[in-house]
């Protein structure tokens, strides 16, 4: 198992260093003078060079990337000896705007996309694993008919439709919750709850759809194997033959679907949900930043977002590990 985890570690580290590499020459080497965007719409020819000289951009594009993967390792320091900005490891470049280091910015973001992201993953994961193997168990019966039916309703629906919709109802017209928000659960564990219930909910009735699908058709597929009729036919008891036995191989496809939407959404995907609720996270810092074409930030949540991404899959895999030994030899 040690060496199976070793090996994906490896793995993911590869795959960040690439995204790393990509998204470098995408933001930093192909627009014309990214100094210009620092500069503002008023700029002079000498401001400008001393914008670029102090970022760094004066020098080549390869020597631009060894100072940026340097950073992520043992910081650096932006500007000159007048006014010198410190970005400490692992440093993903400064604000265009803030003239703020971008993971201190991205750290302010995090909780809210931890509670929103993980919060919702929660529900919709146990929700979508139980309404799919009802549904399966009772294949062709109404609840199964119902299960998918509301599958598809959930499938064809919008966040910013659903989340507009659950505002109106219950915070504008029947006024039973207050404002959504987020609150710090240090802060206000009771302010925290009520005011990612709207969140929560308008993630759940969208993702809820994908998950209750998926388990009924791998749960219907695994029902049909030759272990599943040997366990019936040993006269093992039917909660048992269809949880020990029948989720635990029809969980699998789940397990990799949930991995990478909660890598995305802690990672800040939850875009629209964030903008619908006003929740500055690292969703809507990337609209923003992208708005004002504040580059280290986009690069910054771009990097951010991957390695959450990519550490989910590590976990999948891990995970797949302990569901079906077979896979530790792979």
């Amino acid at each position: 198992m040690f060496r199976y985890l070793v090996r994906r570690l490896l793995a993911a580290a590869l795959i960040l260093l690439v995204i790393s590499v990509i998204t470098f020459f995408v933001f930093f080497a192909l627009p014309s003078d990214p100094a210009l965007l620092a500069c503002g719409k008023t700029c002079s020819p000498a401001r400008l060079a001393e914008i670029r000289h102090s970022l760094g951009l004066d020098r080549s594009t390869v020597v631009q990337f060894w100072e940026f993967f340097k950073g992520l390792f043992a910081g650096r320091d932006y500007g000159d000896q007048s006014v010198r900005i410190h970005c400490g490891a692992p440093c993903l470049g400064v604000s265009f705007q803030t003239d703020t280091p971008v993971l201190t910015t991205l750290l302010q973001n995090f909780p809210a996309d931890l509670s929103l992201g993980l919060g919702a993953a929660a529900v919709f994961l146990v929700a979508g694993l139980g309404l799919g193997t009802l549904a399966a168990v009772r294949r062709g019966r109404a609840t199964d008919k119902l299960a998918v039916g509301a599958a598809l309703f959930g499938v064809s629906l919008q966040i910013y439709f659903v989340g507009l919709l659950l505002l109106y109802l219950f915070v504008d017209k029947w006024q039973l919750l207050p404002a959504a928000g987020y609150t710090p659960i240090t802060q206000d564990p009771v302010a925290w709850f009520q005011g990612l219930l709207l969140p929560w909910a308008t993630l759940v009735i969208v993702y809820l759809a994908l998950y209750t699908r998926l388990t009924r058709s791998s749960m219907l597929e695994v029902f049909g194997e030759d272990y599943m009729r040997t366990a019936r036919a040993k006269g093992l008891p039917a909660g048992r033959v269809v949880l020990k036995h029948g989720l635990r191989a029809a969980i699998t496809p789940v397990v990799t679907i949930f991995g990478m939407d909660v890598g995305s959404l802690i990672g800040g995907s939850a875009v629209i949900t964030e903008s619908v609720f006003g929740i500055n996270g690292i969703g809507k810092l990337a609209v923003n930043s992208v708005q004002n074409s504040d580059l280290p930030v986009i690069l910054g949540t771009t990097l951010f977002a991957a390695t959450f991404v990519v550490l989910a899959n590590v976990v999948v895999d891990l995970v797949y590990g302990l569901v079906d030994p077979r896979v530790r030899l792979a």
